[in-house]
């Protein structure tokens, strides 16, 4: 067969089959026949620039046109698909995140104050992107915060008494939370392949799971029953399962569907379960899939807590059992939602796909993947109705009562210096500013993201608390 017969022939498979696997089987049939042609150099040097010309004006193009339009990118979701009310929930979380971190940093202190500029040092932890000053950030919630400075002028910050009685209940409220976390972190060992994972993963969940900030050093041993610390070859450390409890070995979708809370026989293996679905309202194109949502709720599939060694890669059973294992680890948090890089970081542990972005996206009726900032986060979607969560644990509740103490109120507060506070403890009263000026919590509006890889960036939009409140209402009132 000639080059130039082979050209269309391989055009045509192109157009047809469009896919990069199809480009590359063209680059070889071309290389090919043209190696086949050495001996007629006139035809094939009048060929090259054809097929320069066909690559970079026919076959690219089309391609990349069609890689536009087929795009498995968060950011290139239909506005149809986005969920509102959740995208407000990851701002708010993202706030109180950011407050959280400063004010672990400052009960850490011996006095619980710090130099403002020596938390420079803890931007990462605070995820607060330069150039956003972090006095202004404190200044922006003066009920938590306390600024001023001392005789030499250095900025210092340090908790309210408010402050200091939010931290001191959420020690409690973590103490009491310590068994069922205690489960939680059993039951991830249970599901894992080699029933161990290695602490720092572990400690990604810290938040999401209510684990205390001394999880690594002294929470993994008070419970040596369910399992133990072991520093492997590599001298890093895993949590390892020490007894199999078959209680636990329970799936939540299990207790909510059938109905089964414990069993002292209970062997995991095969289910057949469907998962709740839950859609965007403004969403109206669900018919068009529903014979294919029927076909994967009916599959059956095995259980998270069961051996997965044996399963095969991208078969249908393996990626409905990485769903049950998405909705069995997102049933263990706090609010139901965590971020998507710390899903990743288990992908081998728990035998799931790569590409666990794509599943994700792909079955939206139980997951919801909100684009807000440089990390991506998923949400439950049976587990909110609108933006509030169904079934808050105090840990929750906890939160929504420091979210409410974020942000001015009325004016902003002066900073006070050496002198101030000494004539403060003559009279006892405290002069504030004249200043009307209220600072939003607003960073800036950067709605897309490079990739899922930036996991220690930090976040470059936040959303006014005032703004918060504003889409809630609206989204009510639509």
């Amino acid at each position: 067969m000639r080059p130039f017969l082979l050209f269309h022939l391989s055009q045509y498979i192109c157009l047809t089959l469009g896919t990069h696997y199809t480009l590359i089987m063209v680059t070889q049939i071309v290389r090919t026949s043209i190696l086949s042609y050495k001996s007629n150099g006139p035809q094939v040097f009048a060929y090259l620039p054809v097929r320069r010309k066909w690559q970079r004006e026919t076959l690219l193009g089309w391609l990349q046109n069609r890689l536009m339009t087929t795009s498995k990118r968060v950011q290139d979701r239909s506005t149809t698909k986005r969920v509102q009310d959740l995208e407000i929930v990851t701002e708010k979380w993202k706030i109180v995140s950011k407050v959280k971190a400063v004010m672990e940093i400052l009960n850490e202190e011996p006095e619980t104050i710090i130099p403002v500029r020596n938390l420079e040092r803890h931007r990462i932890k605070i995820n607060l992107p330069k150039p956003h000053k972090i006095s202004d950030f404190l200044r922006k919630s003066p009920k938590l915060f306390e600024l001023y400075k001392d005789q030499r002028g250095l900025l210092w910050c340090g908790m309210t008494k408010e402050a200091e009685d939010l931290v001191e209940e959420e020690g409690r409220l973590i103490e009491e939370h310590s068994d069922k976390v205690a489960e939680y972190v059993t039951r991830c060992l249970m599901m894992s392949v080699d029933r161990r994972l290695r602490s720092d993963k572990i400690a990604n969940f810290r938040r999401d799971f209510g684990l205390p900030v001394d999880f690594r050093d002294r929470w993994v041993h008070r419970y040596p029953e369910l399992f133990k610390v072991v520093k492997l070859v590599d001298e890093v450390s895993y949590l390892e399962l020490v007894s199999w409890n078959p209680d636990w070995a329970i799936t939540e979708l299990e207790k909510r569907v059938l109905g089964v809370s414990e069993s002292s026989n209970h062997q995991p293996g095969m289910l057949s379960l469907s998962f709740p679905l839950r859609f965007p309202s403004n969403y109206k194109k669900v018919y068009r899939h529903r014979e294919k949502i029927d076909h994967f709720q009916k599959r059956s599939y095995l259980s998270p807590y069961a051996d997965a060694k044996g399963l095969t890669a991208g078969s249908l059973e393996f990626d409905k059992r990485a769903v049950a294992i998405m909705h069995e680890l997102l049933s263990f948090t706090l609010e139901k939602r965590l971020v998507t890089d710390h899903l990743t970081h288990f992908r081998t542990e728990f035998v799931m796909p790569q590409k666990l972005m794509r599943l994700l996206l792909k079955h939206m009726g139980i997951f919801y993947v909100s684009e807000r900032g440089k990390r991506f986060s998923v949400f439950l979607t049976e587990a909110y109705e609108g933006q509030e969560l169904i079934e808050k644990c105090p840990l929750v509740v906890w939160k929504e009562k420091l979210l409410s103490l974020v942000g001015y109120r009325e004016k902003k507060k002066k900073i006070l210096t050496f002198g101030d506070l000494s004539d403060l403890e003559d009279s006892g009263l405290i002069e504030s500013s004249s200043e009307h000026e209220n600072i939003s919590m607003h960073f800036g509006h950067e709605d897309t993201m490079v990739g899922v890889e930036d996991a220690l960036l930090a976040d470059n939009d936040e959303m006014n608390i005032g703004e918060i409140g504003l889409a809630g209402w609206n989204s009510e009132k639509s």
